[in-house]
């Protein structure tokens, strides 16, 4: 896997700025809209599950599930700033992931924050 497999964010052509601070410097928040979220649960197949047990006798890293975890909280973000872009917003503000297991059959992985409309000082 190269390096691209294990990245995730925006491209420069998305139409809402997502950022994990309270604010963007130059620029000032004319509106806040509120919480938007975008919400993913996968579950591992098989062959990543026994890949996985097996890797974690000898150690290292479990590739496999590293590109699951990805692919999840890209998706998730995806979905984030569908929601915004759907309310109306520019920019999400203080988004974060929260990743938790699901019942035992997957991972949940939410991206939040605060769907807001900014612009230039």
């Amino acid at each position: 896997m190269g390096i691209e497999d294990y990245g995730g964010g925006q491209t420069a052509q998305s139409d809402v700025l997502v950022v994990t601070t309270n604010d963007v410097p130059g620029y000032q928040v004319t509106q806040v809209i509120g919480e938007v979220f975008g919400l993913t649960v996968r579950s591992r197949h098989l062959g990543s599950q026994i890949g996985a047990g097996l890797k974690s006798m000898i150690g290292g890293e479990l590739k496999g599930l590293t590109k699951t975890l990805v692919e999840t909280r890209n998706q998730a973000m995806e979905r984030l700033v569908e929601q915004a872009k759907a309310r109306g917003a520019n920019a999400v503000l203080m988004m974060r992931f929260d990743v938790s297991e699901a019942a035992d059959v997957g991972t949940e992985v939410c991206a939040y924050g605060t769907a807001a409309v900014i612009s230039r000082s």
